[in-house]
């Protein structure tokens, strides 16, 4: 009884010193931010009251930045094209750390446990891991593919075991890299195909792709047996046919597995691809009104979105995955360049660059809940990727 009071008394305590200092106590599951990829600022944002409750500038070059969380979704780390890696507290709504650890850089991811931060570069080619703490460099995998010749790097993605798994798009290959002993990684080299442009890694972390620009189909890595080395998968899809300009290139990131199939935008064509999950063969088609760039699933993988490029990059369609047909079609805003689903998914939050606003969509009826003014913003990022393998 007596440590039951004492518990009581030390907690009321704390919410006493707590009110006294004018800091309020809140969780982070529910925040995120949105990138302002022309003027080197974020907007934090609650995605409870959806609104924003701070603004953060000097990130440098957000032209294209990407976004990796802690385990607990308190800070986010913030990779910029300019080489920038800065460390932000949602909480205090402050840059804890900024450093420029290379000339130009695409993204960046987190490993199993928290502990290491990677960047994946163009210059120079390789990656480079940090302490998440301190942002200290503990080592760096330089992606030297012959000799003397170093590649960009795209696709990196957190896998299983404190390991990374990205793409050399000059070497055409898929690198694996251990982190187990941070300072030593010990790297392992599979051939991928011509021109790796981007790479993803499945929800359960079994299975890496990359996305191959210079031939038609994809380079899958079985990671439980990367002994086996990676294989081609949809080989035909577009072979014999005359092919559309590419506008933009899709982002593999923005690939769903839902109801047990792989959706997948197909390059230069107004198509998403389906693919089983297990098998890895394609199932169908779902004709779209452009070019897909992003096909997101909804968190209970009942419907897909999908973003397009150029000149149909104001629109947005949705596939529902049990007919496989689009079932709804909107105009968010000038230039959608990207889509983001609340924790839960009874939202779906969008950017439209052009019209310098986020907008907030019910993922039910498809109505119009609201939006958020920001400058020229393109990523959205939430915390709830702190929990998920790839993001």
């Amino acid at each position: 009884m007596r440590r039951t009071v004492q518990t009581l008394l030390l907690g009321l305590l704390a919410l006493m010193l707590g009110a006294c200092a004018g800091v309020p106590l809140r969780g982070t599951g529910d925040l995120g931010l949105v990138i302002e990829r022309a003027s080197g600022h974020v907007t934090l944002v609650n995605t409870s009251s959806r609104d924003a409750y701070a603004r953060i500038g000097g990130l440098g070059d957000l032209s294209h930045a990407s976004v990796v969380y802690s385990r607990d979704g308190r800070y986010a780390f913030i990779f910029g094209r300019d080489g920038g890696l800065t460390k932000i507290d949602l909480l205090e709504a402050r840059i804890v750390k900024r450093i420029i650890q290379s000339g130009n850089a695409i993204g960046g991811s987190i490993s199993q446990d928290g502990r290491i931060v990677v960047a994946q570069n163009y210059t120079p080619g390789g990656i480079k891991a940090f302490d998440s703490d301190t942002l200290e460099l503990l080592s760096e995998v330089p992606a030297e593919y012959a000799p003397g010749q170093y590649s960009k790097v795209v696709g990196l993605a957190d896998v299983p075991g404190n390991k990374f798994a990205y793409a050399l798009l000059d070497g055409g290959e898929i690198w694996v890299s251990d982190f187990s002993e941070p300072r030593k990684p010990v790297t392992k080299r599979y051939p991928a195909g011509q021109q790796p442009y981007d790479g993803l890694v499945t929800p359960n972390g079994r299975h890496y792709l990359a996305g191959l620009f210079g031939e038609d189909g994809i380079a899958l890595l079985d990671l439980w047996q990367p002994e086996k080395g990676a294989r081609k998968i949809l080989e035909k899809y577009g072979r014999g046919e005359e092919k559309l300009p590419v506008f933009k290139m899709p982002h593999l990131r923005g690939w769903s597995v839902a109801a047990g199939r792989a959706w997948l935008p197909a390059i230069g064509r107004h198509e998403v691809l389906v693919a089983d999950a297990t098998t890895w063969q394609e199932t169908g088609r779902v004709g779209v009104k452009g070019q897909p760039v992003f096909v997101i699933a909804s968190p209970d993988g009942r419907q897909v979105w999908v973003n397009f490029a150029f000149p149909d990059n104001g629109w947005v369609q949705v596939i529902d995955t049990l007919s496989g047909k689009v079932v709804q079609t909107l105009q968010p805003g000038k230039a959608v360049l990207h889509m983001e689903f609340t924790p839960r998914g009874e939202a779906v939050w969008l950017s439209a660059r052009d019209d310098n606003r986020v907008v907030i969509y019910d993922t039910r009826n498809f109505t119009r809940l609201g939006e958020i003014a920001a400058d020229a913003p393109s990523g959205i990022f939430f915390t709830s990727r702190a929990a998920r393998i790839g993001f």
